[in-house]
């Protein structure tokens, strides 16, 4: 992939929130590259600053500092009008809560055109029509439903109307902030189904924003884990997972559930401490241990780092 060009890139992303006393960084110093038809996962507990980086690239948190490209031009801060349409047409967003991100008083229609009708004025009402009949048909609804007010779906069934709206946009980008956090275990597994079908007919390239490391391994290539608005590991979907090397990382991947019992029992959980590291004078920043795999640590965490990851790969015949 590195041999792409990068659809996005994050540049030293800042996010913060308020001012004076009250200032708050959510996001330090983030960057990362996102390639075309990739699915790359942003992972980390509740409050790490997942959804704020995904929520700043489509523009609705400003950033403080640094940049975001999309398509080698610069989206971040104010744009000229024709650039600002251009971004909302190609980057759209699927919303964790299916039901509080539906309009409950619009029927399916006009939820799934709004956006469409918003850019593109020149549409017929009859081409309108048939492009939420299409999108519909996509993501596995009758047509018939663009009558129907969201409350008269089941939580899948809303989340799919959520896809179409995406995608009747024809977006390049789609952010997927928890698209199925909200959603019955049945249905989970349906919904990243219909994801990963979308993504190869129209050509899509995901972010995935979730705290389940379970479905990121399933759908993603590459991951970012975040801890307190730093991304402290990024790397290949199951490079990370068979070598797992920041402390937090190996914390979030012992407490994913096994379905055997008796193993489950007798798993060793990691606890995260904080206290291991020791910035004060040896400075942290984010390295490249091995092709590929990216860790934060200051130069004495990183060496152990390499070191180990050294040991792993001729344990496994230097792959």
């Amino acid at each position: 992939m590195n041999q792409k060009e990068p659809l996005v890139s994050v540049r030293d992303m800042h996010v913060t929130f308020g001012g004076g006393r009250r200032k708050f960084t959510a996001v330090r110093g983030v960057s990362f590259d996102i390639y075309p038809g990739e699915t790359f996962g942003l992972a980390g507990e509740s409050g790490s600053g997942k959804t704020t980086i995904g929520r700043a690239i489509i523009r609705i948190n400003p950033i403080s500092k640094g940049e975001v490209l999309f398509k080698g031009k610069r989206i971040s801060g104010k744009l000229p009008r024709q650039d600002d349409r251009a971004v909302v047409r190609d980057i759209q967003m699927i919303f964790q809560d299916p039901m509080a991100s539906l309009n409950e008083r619009a029927k399916v229609d006009y939820i799934v055109s709004e956006g469409l009708t918003n850019i593109n004025k020149n549409l017929s009402a009859a081409q309108r029509r048939e492009r939420v009949r299409g999108a519909l048909l996509d993501v596995g609804l009758l047509p018939e439903f663009s009558s129907r007010f969201p409350h008269e779906f089941s939580g899948g069934q809303r989340q799919r109307i959520g896809i179409a709206r995406a995608l009747i946009m024809n977006p390049s980008f789609i952010i997927a902030d928890e698209p199925i956090s909200a959603l019955d275990v049945s249905i989970r597994a349906q919904v990243l189904n219909l994801m990963s079908a979308l993504q190869k007919e129209h050509n899509l390239t995901y972010l995935l924003i979730a705290h389940d490391l379970s479905v990121m391994r399933f759908i993603t290539d590459r991951i970012a884990i975040i801890q307190k608005g730093i991304i402290v590991e990024l790397a290949r979907t199951e490079r990370l997972f068979e070598n797992p090397l920041h402390p937090y990382t190996r914390a979030l991947i012992s407490a994913i559930p096994i379905p055997n019992p008796l193993i489950e029992k007798r798993k060793v959980l990691e606890l995260y401490d904080p206290g291991v590291h020791d910035y004060t004078i040896d400075k942290p920043c984010m390295a490249e241990v091995e092709p590929g795999h990216f860790v934060y640590g200051n130069k004495r965490e990183l060496d152990a780092y390499r070191e180990r990851a050294a040991i792993v790969r001729v344990r496994r015949g230097g792959q």
